[in-house]
């Protein structure tokens, strides 16, 4: 098996990072939504255009995992945090994204890809890092109570019409 390789994403990745980020998704959420709903979501958060932005940002830091020349996984970072009123540090940042293709679940990816996250939170000047995971998401849930982090606050993630409960995680650094 070929070995897993952390790298920075290049331009020529973006086709290959919309084709995973969907398929992560609807692997994992897709059933929860109606398709009038997740359609627009995932034009709006996993089109070609909406991630060409993004690696544009200088406020969002992604890193990708690769192994045998194909994306297995990726996580996203945000400078700032979109729940500041839950914020306990001076400087929260966030982790957006975290994910696995859906062959690759298990391989240890997502956990390479965590510790890179925080390393780079650190080098970026973070105090605390919040994360929201789906409520019904146990495994999630332990895996990132793993790393320190705890549940803070009930907050939304809003598909469409439909409004899910999640719940904030956060550690201090």
């Amino acid at each position: 098996m070929a070995e897993v390789i952390l790298r920075a994403p290049q331009v020529d990745d973006i086709p290959a990072l919309s084709l995973l980020g969907v398929a992560s998704f609807v692997w994992k959420f897709g059933q929860l939504y109606r398709p009038e709903d997740l359609m627009p979501f995932l034009l709006d958060t996993h089109s070609e255009r909406a991630l060409a932005r993004e690696l544009a940002d200088p406020a969002v830091f992604y890193q990708v995992a690769e192994r045998g020349g194909v994306l297995v996984g990726w996580c996203k970072l945000g400078l700032g945090c979109s729940f500041p009123q839950h914020a306990r540090g001076r400087h929260a940042m966030e982790l957006k994204q975290l994910y696995t293709a859906p062959n690759a679940h298990g391989m240890g990816i997502g956990a390479r890809l965590m510790d890179w996250a925080m390393a780079r939170f650190a080098e970026l000047g973070a105090d605390e890092v919040q994360l929201s995971v789906w409520q019904h998401n146990p495994g999630a849930q332990r895996f990132y109570e793993r790393y320190g982090f705890a549940r803070v606050a009930e907050v939304a993630f809003v598909v469409g019409d439909q409004r899910d409960e999640e719940f904030l995680f956060s550690r201090m650094i």
